[in-house]
């Protein structure tokens, strides 16, 4: 193991503080970093030495070894069990990073309902719709992003410890029922749960399609719940709390064990000579490189496109040396780009996929020439500079309207980066016009023999609900 980078922001919010200097032995859970307002707190996830401190991050030198043991967290006899979540610096681990402790710190009972639209899913069994005494814990176990496996592995390998956080999330927040979200194609997993659940009357499945994004947290609402939320609503105006699958089990570990969040499960995959299909890493210390994971799948193959830190539609490029953080979901390695020998293209920018910045980025990877931008009509923009949301993510309306733009604009190629249903309204008029469609993914989806986003094959129906 090379030396351990632990970067300063690893939530939402501003970069926490170091408390430690360089000289500092550390060990595994020691505290290094603090929240200088909204945040949370950060530990050394190996035992070794501080070798350097800047603006962004604090550099570990690794001991030799590195035993089990760990630091516990620091709270006073009797601590609550919300108290202990904060302490542990636990966020959620899907990617958003919103500090949990925050997240957690709500009383459903008390919660008014927000004014909502209350349609979409109908067929919701009677004791699960919003007319339940509390409120609900929704547990996002979709592994929303394509190629990755490190949350159904987690299921597979610790459900009563899943449980366990699930339990501890409803009674912190006075949450009299729980609802698992899961792709229905995780029959493994499911079955686990199925057996897990049988003593357990509050907490519940749903299953759901294997379309992009059914991850997001107001698609996890929408589908669970039968609400759809706008752009501007919290699930709190449904009486709900979203939490990660992963994020559960480190609700579990701090309570349970005061054990401090400093690692992470993750999944590596793609143009590695170990195989393209998914290595699974588990408890992963905070800061380790990404050059580091890889090497442990077998290293990187000889010819490759990019190395994306994250998910193929939300991650970003990164290099070898990078560390990962708290919220780092995947590694993928991809194949080469294809050459536009500078063809004129068109980026049509989704609230479910990359930015503009990664859009443009991608273009110039595959030597494009970017001559017209457009958003999908769904994406709005809440405030000036604010990251895009979906109106009703997973659920899109036709495209001709920004096809017929591009068409306009002399584009002979489009790179899009929009949902499986989007992807689907581009596909049904774009190539009609001529043009040529890219996904944002595709070079991350041959690499891990994912079909590619065109047109959709799976129905949106499929979700449903299981009784025991």
């Amino acid at each position: 193991m090379g030396n351990v980078q632990i970067l300063l922001r690893q939530h939402v919010g501003a970069p926490c503080a170091p408390c430690v200097e360089v000289g500092d032995e550390v060990k595994k859970g020691t505290l290094i970093a603090t929240p200088t307002g909204l945040g949370a707190n950060i530990f050394a996830s190996v035992y070794g030495k501080v070798t350097e401190i800047t603006d962004d991050r604090i550099v570990i030198e690794p001991a030799p070894e590195q035993p089990d043991e760990f630091v516990p967290i620091d709270v006073p006899e009797g601590a609550s069990k919300l108290d202990m979540v904060k302490a542990a610096g636990v966020v959620g681990l899907g990617g958003a990073g919103f500090p949990t402790g925050i997240k957690l710190g709500i009383n459903l009972d008390e919660q008014e309902m927000g004014e909502l639209d209350a349609e979409i899913n109908p067929e919701l069994p009677k004791d699960f719709k919003l007319d339940c005494e509390r409120g609900f814990i929704l547990i996002n176990a979709a592994e929303c992003e394509p190629g990755l496996a490190h949350n159904i592995k987690q299921i597979e390998d610790e459900c009563d410890k899943v449980i366990r956080g699930i339990k501890y999330s409803m009674e912190i927040t006075n949450a009299d029922k729980a609802i698992i979200a899961i792709k229905k194609k995780n029959q493994g997993a499911i079955k686990t749960l199925q057996k897990a659940l049988e003593s357990e009357p509050a907490i519940k499945m749903h299953l759901m399609p294997d379309i992009y994004p059914m991850g997001e947290e107001r698609a996890v609402v929408r589908e669970c719940l039968g609400v759809n939320l706008t752009t501007t609503q919290l699930p709190s105006a449904a009486k709900s709390v979203v939490i990660n699958l992963e994020t559960a089990c480190k609700i579990a570990g701090a309570i349970d064990e005061k054990k401090p969040c400093i690692s992470k499960n993750l999944t590596v995959r793609g143009r590695i000579k170990g195989g393209n299909e998914a290595h699974v890493f588990m408890d992963v210390p905070v800061g380790t490189s990404v050059g580091d994971l890889i090497q442990r799948a077998g290293g990187l193959e000889e010819t490759f496109g990019e190395i994306i830190m994250g998910g193929a539609f939300t991650g970003k490029a990164t290099e070898l040396d990078a560390p990962i953080t708290k919220t780092t979901g995947g590694i993928i390695v991809t194949v080469e780009f294809p050459d536009l020998h500078g063809a004129n293209v068109g980026i049509l920018v989704c609230a479910c996929g990359g930015n503009e910045e990664r859009m443009r980025d991608i273009a110039a990877k595959m030597n494009g020439k970017v001559v017209s931008v457009c958003k999908c009509k769904q994406a709005i923009e809440n405030k000036p500079g604010a990251p895009l949301k979906c109106l009703r993510p997973g659920n899109c309306p036709g495209q001709v309207k920004n096809n017929m733009q591009f068409k306009k604009d002399k584009c002979e190629y489009i790179i899009i980066g929009n949902c499986s249903d989007c992807s689907n309204t581009v596909m049904a008029s774009g190539p009609k016009m001529g043009l040529k469609v890219f996904h944002q993914t595709d070079h991350a989806m041959r690499a891990v023999g994912h079909a590619l986003y065109r047109t959709l094959k799976v129905s949106k129906q499929v979700s449903q609900d299981i009784d025991f």
